[in-house]
């Protein structure tokens, strides 16, 4: 067993590299029998193994990479409340409880900060809030509903002129904004680490480096084999999100796959004083949404969605940011990079997550659309609830059966091409 990061492994994210958190891996080794198996080190299965273990339950977590491989490692790192979709249009996909989910999602920041102040995480966490930016006039009218129908419930949400924005951001490129004070950022793989050494001082198990490879019904329980051996438990979660395979059959075919690029440029100093002084996390209204932040050491972190094309030092997407940090910021010069990566989002046609009931105690939560951090938290509480007899009313949402998306393969090709020339286009 080790707590140290392993050095031969080359990052998979800027944050990989600048987690101040520890890395941390251990073999699979069989054991006892377990309340609860999970399948997936992320924000997920590592949420879901803490709140698990706080409850009495045995909680067994398996990671077939490394701590936060997927997501959670290659994450945007804003904390936002709430998800893509303005509240009106909650509430209508939801019916009557649309508000019940407004309230756990306008909370979740709050869940993610009181669990970083309570395990004293180290994930250079920021409670300044987001922006969410108008990249047109019509961009503006869409952040004017949002705003109103958030001021109605009374959360701290305020609208900014375009003169406002532009001295929050540093750039004259918006046309105006909307703050979210409930929000902030955080070092997203170091947020996940700090999730995984909390999971274990509670009592869960972590294993890393172990595939899953099926799961078996045994009477009221399971089997769940690995290419390390089999571990038996009364129930499984799994929490894979955008990186499910097809350990369930068809579960991979449950949302829409699609990507999300970013750069790293080198710390920056004094040069990026008046980007984003109060190092709030931002993301546009644009139709192919881009996300801007700066880290604690004053690198600037750019990206938006697709693909990534080339490296951190040559091809495309170098070519996209390079242009973009231009165009917002004409006065800032030219910029190195120092860590490029891409991660996958999980789509659903609505917008809306989902908790599956696969089968007699195997459970699913997934189809974050693109909000892992708040979401992947949020529904680990609710694993933890609904593994240990809470009323079902008190989930964030209904447990459903597993549905297909049928057209997921072609939409995801479909978005892939957009997004591709969606870079081209902007780095003309």
């Amino acid at each position: 067993m080790s707590n140290a990061a392993t050095p031969a492994l080359s990052p998979i994210s800027l944050w990989d590299g600048s987690a101040e958190e520890e890395d941390w891996a251990a073999p699979f080794a069989g054991g006892d029998p377990v309340d609860v198996a999970i399948v997936g080190g992320g924000y997920t299965g590592l949420a879901s193994a803490l709140f698990c273990a706080e409850r009495g339950l045995a909680a067994h977590v398996l990671e077939a990479e490394r701590i936060g491989h997927g997501g959670s490692g290659r994450n945007v790192g804003l904390v936002n409340a709430g998800i893509w979709l303005p509240p009106g249009e909650v509430r209508a996909k939801l019916g009557g409880g649309g508000d019940h989910f407004l309230k756990i999602f306008g909370n979740a920041p709050r869940m993610v900060f009181d669990l970083i102040e309570r395990h004293q995480i180290r994930c250079e966490a920021t409670r300044t809030g987001t922006i969410h930016a108008a990249h047109a006039p019509s961009g503006m009218k869409d952040l004017e509903k949002r705003w109103k129908e958030w001021q109605a419930m009374g959360e701290p949400v305020d609208l900014l002129s375009r003169d406002e924005v532009s001295g929050m951001i540093g750039s004259e490129a918006f046309y105006g904004g909307l703050v979210d004070h409930r929000a902030g950022t955080v070092n997203p793989m170091a947020y996940c680490r700090g999730l995984a050494r909390a999971a274990r001082g509670a009592g869960a198990r972590i294993s890393t480096g172990v595939r899953v490879t099926g799961l078996r019904k045994d009477g009221t329980g399971w089997i769940v084999e690995t290419d390390k051996g089999a571990l038996r438990a009364k129930a499984v979660v799994l929490g894979t999100n955008a990186y499910t395979d097809t350990l369930w059959p068809g579960l991979d075919r449950s949302f829409t796959p699609i990507h999300f690029f970013q750069l790293a440029t080198k710390p920056l100093g004094e040069r990026v004083a008046s980007i984003l002084p109060g190092r709030q996390g931002i993301w546009d209204t644009g139709l192919v949404m881009f996300s801007l932040r700066r880290d604690a050491f004053d690198r600037l972190i750019i990206g938006s969605m697709g693909h990534l094309v080339g490296t951190r030092k040559e091809g495309l997407s170098r070519r996209w940011a390079a242009k973009q940090l231009r165009r917002l910021f004409p006065d800032l010069g030219e910029v190195e990079f120092e860590e490029a990566w891409d991660g996958r989002i999980a789509m659903t046609p609505d917008h809306i997550p989902r908790i599956f009931r696969l089968d007699d105690n195997l459970y699913t939560p997934i189809g974050y659309n693109g909000r892992g951090i708040t979401t992947g938290t949020v529904f680990g509480k609710a694993m933890a609830d609904l593994l240990t007899g809470a009323d079902s009313a008190e989930l964030p949402l209904p447990v459903a059966e597993a549905t297909t998306v049928r057209s997921a393969p072609l939409m995801s090709r479909f978005y892939q091409f957009a997004f591709t020339a969606n870079q081209v286009m902007k780095s003309l």
